[in-house]
């Protein structure tokens, strides 16, 4: 995939860009909490390292121009916990919304948010239709693990509570920086979300429904799942997946005719 930093350019060079073709990706982290067993930096080494194996897929049509990596997050919910670092989400719409229309303001029309935190996703949902209205940009949202994985790779269970630190997460990082995860601390951290739930029809503490929890909330150690049962060979299959996935996607954005309407006219 032809793709290039963004501050690796020189500024007369955007004006020589493709703008039907060019796509701009912004990898967006957090810096928190993920247990005893796995750094603060879990959710921005994991995009980054998906980030780079889809760059490294040869695939789509145009040119990719990699953003710096937005590395600290919304976090509040692990506020409780030491060396969480976290931004009013106030703060972080204002911080994409600003580099979407510097974005905006080069050739570039296509942008993709890619983030890898759970408790941010909706800081794009925000940002893709105000960037729209804004710049007529086309922005396209993507979370990693909303591409979901391979049939039988995560237990049923697992997937539906190990939102954090668990099994995926840990065999990432087992995968992408070994060194880094504190192995003798792996250990199944049960979630208090299905107690929460059980004898409900409807209620989800997280998914169809949802509340608003601190990490505590489900488990004492800020995380939930079975790091105990990961491994560095999920995390090399999960990573081809989520990489895969998003290849795939650029590849798609970059295909899209994007001719932005200009709405209806408005009568006084």
């Amino acid at each position: 995939m032809d793709w290039q930093h963004w501050e690796a350019l020189a500024s007369p060079e955007f004006a020589t860009l493709d703008p039907a073709t060019t796509v701009a990706l912004l990898p967006m982290g957090a810096v928190e909490q993920h247990g005893p067993h796995l750094p603060l930096g879990t959710d921005s080494r994991i995009c980054d390292a998906i980030v780079d194996a889809a760059l490294a897929r040869s695939a789509g049509s145009g040119k990719v121009l990699r953003l710096p990596t937005q590395r600290i997050g919304v976090s509040p919910e692990h506020a409780s916990f030491a060396g969480t670092l976290s931004l009013e989400p106030e703060l972080a719409l204002a911080i994409v919304t600003a580099i979407g229309r510097a974005v905006a303001a080069t050739p570039v029309r296509k942008l993709i948010l890619f983030n890898a935190h759970g408790g941010q996703p909706q800081i794009l949902d925000l940002a893709a239709p105000r960037l729209r209205r804004e710049t007529r940009l086309l922005v396209v949202r993507a979370t990693y693990f909303r591409f979901g994985t391979p049939p039988g790779l995560i237990p049923e269970a697992e997937a539906r509570y190990g939102l954090h630190g668990g099994m995926l997460e840990t065999s990432l990082m087992l995968a992408i920086a070994p060194e880094l995860v504190r192995a003798e601390h792996c250990r199944h951290f049960p979630s208090r979300a299905a107690a929460l739930e059980q004898g409900s029809a409807v209620f989800r503490v997280e998914g169809r429904t949802g509340i608003g929890w601190l990490a505590e909330d489900l488990n004492a150690q800020g995380v939930v799942g079975d790091a105990a049962s990961a491994s560095a060979e999920l995390g090399r299959q999960l990573l081809d997946h989520y990489a895969a996935s998003l290849a795939a996607l650029i590849s798609d954005v970059q295909r899209i005719d994007w001719q932005p309407a200009a709405g209806p006219e408005r009568t006084r």
